[in-house]
């Protein structure tokens, strides 16, 4: 780009800026808010008041922000799977090679900290962590809905629920139990139950990380003092970060007990295990 088209586009931002910044001021007054500041964070907690009729069924929003973001995933892989993959080259475009980066990290992921067991997981920390990228990456198009009070709110990430963070980390425990029963029966199921508070410390990061994010982005946009330019920053930033550590997080974390609990026992200590039962045997011969 030459010097005059960057200075060109450099003015062009700030006119945009300013013209923003008017129109925040001068509208500022006319905008009715509903709810309080202390009220917004306390229901982004709780979901107490801002909730979304579901076939006449009163649901948390978050709800719906799961079920547009399953639905975007899944309707991008069949398009991938019909209209991409089978054009796949030997010499990777750009496209092509984004898709086997992505799939390439989580595989790898799971067959670094479970090399003995790995084909299943690998599947399923690719889904979750792109469930994880999306879901986060969901909130900052501000998808609205309608609240069953008549008022209009941005629909939240997924995993910004308790509810959603709670089942995440469930489902990923028993994928770990599974991964124990499948390679080492009863020994993975107590390897597995020893980490009986995995689950609640995978739930609550994941939530208290992505509801942190969106409460501070949230509190900037209540002000208007800050409500100019900053928010696009700090949304953009928070979100992509959390989007990119948590979907890391919570996939290496379940490829790491996965491995544990599947690791079949060394040669040791079978070898140790028999000389003990031949010894047991013999006292008991001998008594």
């Amino acid at each position: 780009m030459s010097k005059k088209k960057r200075t060109t586009a450099i003015i062009l931002l700030i006119v945009i800026e300013l013209v923003l910044a008017a129109g925040i001021a001068f509208t500022n007054g006319a905008v009715e808010k509903h709810e309080t500041i202390k009220e917004m964070m306390r229901d982004a907690v709780l979901h107490e008041e801002n909730r979304i009729s579901l076939f006449g069924l009163s649901v948390n929003p978050s709800l719906i922000a799961g079920f547009t973001v399953t639905a975007i995933i899944l309707l991008f892989a069949l398009i991938v799977r019909i209209f991409v993959i089978p054009r796949f080259k030997n010499v990777p475009g750009k496209f092509q090679l984004l898709l086997e980066t992505w799939v390439g990290f989580f595989d790898n992921l799971a067959k670094t900290n479970s090399p003995h067991s790995n084909g299943f997981l690998g599947a399923y920390v690719f889904a979750t962590g792109t469930y994880v990228f999306v879901g986060t990456l969901f909130e900052l198009f501000g998808f609205q809905a309608i609240t069953t009070e008549g008022h209009s709110i941005s629909l939240p990430a997924p995993l910004a629920d308790i509810n959603g963070a709670i089942m995440m980390g469930c489902l990923s425990y028993l994928v770990i139990l599974s991964g124990g029963i499948m390679n080492n029966k009863l020994r993975g199921v107590g390897l597995t139950l020893k980490e009986f508070s995995l689950p609640l410390s995978m739930s609550f990061r994941l939530f208290g990380a992505l509801l942190s994010g969106m409460l501070v982005t949230e509190l900037i946009y209540f002000t208007l003092g800050l409500s100019i330019l900053l928010p696009v920053v700090v949304g953009v930033l928070f979100t992509l970060l959390h989007a990119l550590i948590q979907a890391y997080v919570l996939t290496l974390l379940t490829t790491i007990f996965y491995g544990e609990v599947s690791e079949p026992p060394k040669p040791k200590e079978k070898k140790e295990k028999k000389v003990k039962q031949d010894i047991q045997s013999g006292e008991v011969q001998e008594a």
